[in-house]
Formats: structure tokens, C-alpha cells, sequence
């Protein structure tokens, strides 16, 4: 039978990227929603992100990243995760990203694009169907997904891209 423990969430800055209103605003939301938030702060390197990550036995990894480093971070967390076998962590990813790059990510494994104007009841029930599915899919809590979301300067979250 599958535990039904809370969610845990770590929510990082990786890079020099030293605006962190979005990511907190995003943290408070899932805390609020029941979930266990762990926030490790500003300037955050990949490998510190999964240290903490498999340390803390975290459900899902957020990454809150407005300066262009997307696609140099997102790919080099989840090798770390692969070469961890922290495959089964869902990577929720925050930031401006251009729309030329969103391919490339849903290549690499991004499960869901959120752009500006999502709510952040949206992005709660995302991540709990996701938990859904994996329950459902995989017989536990977690199981591989990756997640985008866009947060604009103001903490709103955007809507999921078909």
C-alpha cells in the first residue's frame, strides 16, 4: 500500500539569478497546500541542489531560474539526478523561458509548460495529479516527470502550454 505522506518540495535558485520573490511566492502556495517545502535559498549549483534533494528524500525539485540558464541548469540537474537514480523526482522548473526553447526541454523530459496568468491552484493541482498518475502508473509516489512552469516578476504563475 502506498503512503500518503506529504509531498516534499525543495525549492531553489540555482545560478546567480538573485530574484527569488517568484520562488518563494511559488513555496508559500505549495506549503499552504499541505505540501513540505524545504527552500534552499539563492545561488544554488546543480550539484548542491541534488545533494540537498537526495538528503532531504524530496517528491519534487523546483527551480526558479529568470536569467536565460535554463537550458545549461535543467539539463545538468537532471543528469545529476540520473547519475543518483533520483529518476523518480518530478523537476518543476519556474522562470522567463523563451518559446524557442520550450522544445528542447519537453525533449529532455519537461512534462508541462506553465506560462504568465496561471494561478497557483493550478500549479498545486498539477503537481498532486502527477502524484496521481505516478500512484496510479507506477504502484508509489513518485515516478519520472518533469515540469515547467514561467513565473513573471510579480509571482504570478502562467498557464500550461498545449
Amino acid at each position: 500500500m502506498v503512503s500518503d505522506r506529504k509531498i516534499r518540495v525543495l525549492v531553489a535558485k540555482p545560478g546567480l539569478d538573485g530574484h527569488d520573490r517568484g520562488a518563494k511566492v511559488i513555496a508559500r502556495a505549495l506549503r499552504d497546500a499541505g505540501m513540505e517545502v524545504i527552500y534552499t535559498g539563492l545561488r544554488q549549483t546543480p550539484e548542491m541542489i541534488v545533494t540537498a534533494s537526495l538528503q532531504e528524500d524530496v517528491d519534487v525539485i523546483g527551480l526558479s531560474i529568470l536569467s536565460g540558464a535554463h537550458n545549461a541548469i535543467v539539463p545538468r540537474v537532471m543528469d545529476l539526478l540520473k547519475q543518483n537514480k533520483m529518476d523518480d523526482v518530478i523537476v518543476v522548473v519556474g522562470g522567463i523561458i523563451p518559446d524557442q526553447d520550450i522544445d528542447g526541454l519537453k525533449k529532455i523530459g519537461v512534462g508541462a509548460i506553465f506560462q504568465p496568468g496561471t494561478t497557483m491552484d493550478d500549479i498545486v493541482q498539477f503537481i498532486r495529479g502527477q502524484r496521481q498518475t505516478a500512484r496510479r502508473a507506477c504502484g508509489s509516489l513518485k515516478c519520472p516527470l518533469m515540469v515547467l512552469w514561467t513565473v513573471r516578476a510579480t509571482g504570478t504563475p502562467g498557464t500550461p502550454a498545449s
